[in-house]
């Protein structure tokens, strides 16, 4: 992972660093930072005799510009008066003509002369720009597939979705991306207005329930939670569900990221909430109480501190989202997942049109892209994104959709309680 600043390949480029750190003046001089100490300047003693060399070399190099100069304005002329005599092609303009621009390319028209010009840049018809909070392994993959379909060139900016929202709003009058790769749909729902209408061919292959009902919200996949076992670790304790994460066995074992740190936390606690509530969150906070007991004061930074902490045994169980999991089960590490007995939520991830964008017509074929069945068939079985087409069986390290007890929650709702949610956890936690 590179750090923030960094470019990655050439298409993704990181949110500059936060911290203020500045780095060495480009173009600095060897010697002016981390050349192994100081330069000495060695100063020469000035003589009559150098003093007037020095005017000598001056004046002969004055002279030598003046003749050089002279030289090109004769050659200027002399070129001028054959011009004149022949008749130029640009004067005559009725004989030739410059090709017509390919169609598609930009151009413009000068209103004195009526010259055509390129306008800066790339064309249009060549670009995408994209705000994601993916990987930046997945960014640059995908986008390598991407340009390569297409012949679009496609550029993402990598930020978290909540910065990348308030970029969004923040530019509204004046778009500066296309597209918002990823970021739930509980999440973006409430900034809606910011996206454009948009139904993707490959609609009809979605299931009903990651449907674009409201215009403007694509799903791309889905996100579920799930428990992380380490199977060298976890012994005859069995681990099916929420409840069996109550064994006394596990108190302190079991790896859980701060919810207002880390979106898959969150997710996991309105998880909770629904599926021990028997479908009411109100009902699943006592479970919610016992939970934060067994986690004895441990409480992690966030999300991939979870699974990277599981798979390198520093605790039996973790809860996560499936890739968090499943990219280590398809790498063979001493892991498994369990999709919770109780009930598992699965979190649609949206791909959004920015409206107003630059590249209108280029984003909604990356929409089309992204969602049909090749790209998501390569994105389910390699990135270990779970696929929301009817037509894709889930890779080999996912359990398929009906095999799991799938259960929802109301997205609005939930987003309305976030806050409320999350004071109500910390103050159970802190007990």
């Amino acid at each position: 992972m590179r750090r923030a600043g960094s470019t990655f390949g050439r298409r993704l480029i990181i949110e500059n660093n936060k911290n203020g750190a500045q780095r060495p003046a480009q173009g600095a001089p060897r010697g002016a930072q981390g050349s192994g100490g100081p330069r000495r300047n060695k100063k020469k003693k000035m003589t009559a005799g150098r003093v007037l060399g020095a005017i000598m070399r001056f004046i002969a190099s004055c002279l030598c510009v003046c003749i050089i100069l002279g030289s090109v304005a004769a050659v200027a002329v002399s070129l001028a008066g054959c011009s004149g005599s022949s008749g130029s092609a640009t004067e005559k303009g009725a004989d030739t003509q410059a090709p017509k621009a390919e169609a598609g390319a930009e151009t413009g028209k000068e209103e004195d002369g009526g010259e055509k010009k390129e306008e800066a840049g790339a064309s249009k018809d060549e670009k995408l720009i994209i705000y994601s909070p993916l990987t930046e392994s997945m960014i640059d993959s995908m986008l390598a597939m991407f340009e390569e379909d297409t012949g679009i060139d496609a550029e993402c900016l990598a930020m978290g979705t909540g910065d990348a929202l308030k970029r969004i709003q923040t530019e509204a009058d004046n778009p500066q991306a296309d597209i918002l790769w990823s970021g739930t749909i509980g999440t973006v729902k409430n900034k809606s207005e910011y996206f454009a209408d948009y139904t993707t061919s490959n609609e009809d292959a979605f299931y009903d329930e990651y449907k674009n009902t409201e215009g403007n919200l694509t799903r791309f996949d889905t996100i579920p939670s799930v428990i992380m076992v380490n199977t060298d670790l976890i012994g005859d304790i069995k681990i099916e569900g929420y409840e069996d994460l109550l064994n006394p066995e596990l108190k302190g074992k079991i790896a859980f990221a701060d919810p207002a740190a880390s979106s898959s936390s969150f997710e996991h606690l309105v998880n909770m909430l629904y599926a021990m509530g028997g479908g009411n969150p109100d009902n699943g906070w006592d479970y919610v109480k016992q939970f934060c007991a067994q986690l004895d004061g441990k409480l992690l930074g966030g999300s991939s501190a979870v699974y990277k902490g599981v798979a390198d045994g520093e605790y039996t169980v973790g809860l996560t989202f499936e890739q968090g999991s499943a990219q280590y089960v398809g790498a063979g590490a001493p892991v498994k997942t369990v999709y919770m007995s109780e009930g598992v939520i699965f979190r649609g991830d949206g791909v959004y049109i920015i409206k107003g964008c630059p590249n209108e017509s280029n984003a909604q074929k990356f929409v089309d892209w992204l969602t049909s069945k090749d790209v998501q068939e390569f994105m389910n079985n390699t990135q270990y994104r779970r696929t929301i087409r009817k037509d894709v069986e889930a890779g080999d390290a996912m359990v398929p959709m009906d095999q799991i007890k799938v259960i929802q929650d109301d997205e609005t709702d939930t987003a309305a309680h976030k806050s409320e949610w999350l004071d109500e956890f910390k103050e159970l936690f802190t007990e």
